[in-house]
């Protein structure tokens, strides 16, 4: 089946133009001005804006094991609701992947009910305990890269091994960097609004210390090195300055990491995620990482819980919010309306950076998957989480006002999200 896109703006080559695009079995068959096709569909783009689909690296699809969060079929139709095609889900899952056997069960899952493309990582030690290795050669072929994701690897030893089996192996390592003896209990950021509300607070060294200790076994080992969620300003320090010698280390950051601060939280589970939306001072270093290339993509952290345990509190709900379905527009609106970067950074951000490292997602071009999003920029509207897909509903964002809306999201060439 042919589907011809018209009259759309067009992001190709890292920039703008009014085109149209020509879709065939799947693929990209055509890009340019006033083409012609006999397509069964022909959709009139006009007013409308063209994405090659988003790509996000750190997503929790919590299926197997903990489907009344989310399953694979409601978070991947929430995503493509966001404008991704495709994505990585983490490995927190029950049971979790650390084995060929518990990953094919993972993979079977994705096989029949996800309605994107989905890369699953690989835990990088057994169960998530930080004791032994898991089977990282057995699964190497059939994910995307390894990550202990929810808990960082404790041991120097451990994680030094890890990294020359994943180099061996010609796979990334996605860490989740967190020193637990530095937690103390901790549960918002250790500032001024945990000060004022008598909160305990985790210290920002829990995450630059295990960012540091890495960078040193990078360097030691050579490994493929990405960091997940960071969120502090020393952080960004020690990324830029592992950059600039060398380093093979990418790293992402959150959309809530980049338009709030700790002093905007509430007394309420949607505000609580790990690690914790820090203080001003880290909100602008953050901005300055991605405005001058330190951070290198967007990735949202999607968790979704359910609502009774996010009902408790920031003292007592469980760590995670949802963003899948928001990332774009909070991010068109606080960064690119406001004139902090460019919607062709954003797009950078959101696609090729992410698509690059990690080898997967599309580009609109020829003969690539049609994995296409179109989205309204002049749509308004109010985040309201009860019209959310995902079965998550606890967002930091709710009743927030944005522009950018969603209207079609290909997969593939199949309409994955249509709101027409």
């Amino acid at each position: 089946m042919e589907m011809l896109l018209k009259n759309a703006m067009v992001y190709t080559g890292h920039q703008f133009s009014t085109q149209d695009i020509i879709v065939s079995d799947g693929v990209i068959k055509a890009v340019g001005k006033s083409l012609f096709s006999n397509a069964a569909e022909i959709i009139d783009c006009q007013g409308l804006t063209i994405f090659p689909g988003f790509v996000d690296v750190h997503v929790h699809l919590r299926e197997p094991g903990f489907f009344y969060k989310e399953t694979i079929e409601s978070g991947t139709k929430a995503c493509a609701r966001g404008g991704y095609t495709a994505v990585c889900s983490m490995p927190n899952l029950k049971p979790c992947p650390d084995s060929l056997e518990n990953l094919k069960e993972q993979l079977n899952i994705i096989e029949s009910d996800a309605v994107i493309k989905v890369y699953p990582f690989g835990t990088i030690t057994k169960g998530q305990a930080g004791e032994t290795l898991s089977d990282m050669e057995a699964m190497s072929s059939f994910v995307c890269g390894f990550s202990d994701d929810g808990k960082g690897v404790q041991n120097e030893a451990m994680m030094e091994q890890a990294m020359e089996k994943a180099k061996k192996l010609g796979k990334i390592i996605s860490a989740h960097c967190e020193d637990n003896s530095l937690l103390l209990g901790g549960y918002v950021h250790d500032g001024e609004y945990a000060k004022l509300h008598g909160h305990k607070g985790i210290c920002s060294e829990s995450e630059w210390g295990p960012i540091k200790r890495d960078i040193e076994l990078v360097k030691k080992t050579g490994c493929r090195y990405h960091v997940c969620h960071i969120s502090t300003k020393e952080s960004v320090d020690l990324i830029r300055s592992a950059k600039a010698q060398g380093v093979d280390i990418t790293c992402e950051t959150g959309p809530h990491y980049l338009t709030m601060n700790d002093m905007m939280l509430q007394e309420d589970g949607r505000f609580k995620m790990n690690p914790p939306i820090r203080s001003e001072q880290d909100r602008l270093a953050l901005i300055e990482g991605i405005k001058d290339g330190t951070i290198d993509m967007i990735a949202t952290d999607h968790a979704p819980h359910s609502s009774e345990e996010k009902s408790k509190g920031l003292k007592d709900s469980l760590m995670g919010v949802v963003g899948i379905e928001t990332a774009f527009a909070v991010c068109y609106t606080r960064l690119v309306k406001t004139g902090i970067i460019t919607l062709e950074h954003l797009i950078e951000l959101l696609n090729d950076n992410p698509r690059s490292r990690f080898n997967i997602g599309s580009e609109i071009k020829v003969g690539q998957s049609a994995d296409l999003t179109v989205f309204d920029l002049n749509e308004r509207y109010v985040i309201n989480p009860d019209d959310f897909l995902s079965k998550g509903k606890a967002t930091p964002f709710a009743g927030d006002t944005v522009y950018g809306k969603c209207k079609l999201t290909l997969c593939d060439g199949k309409i994955a999200y249509k709101d027409f």
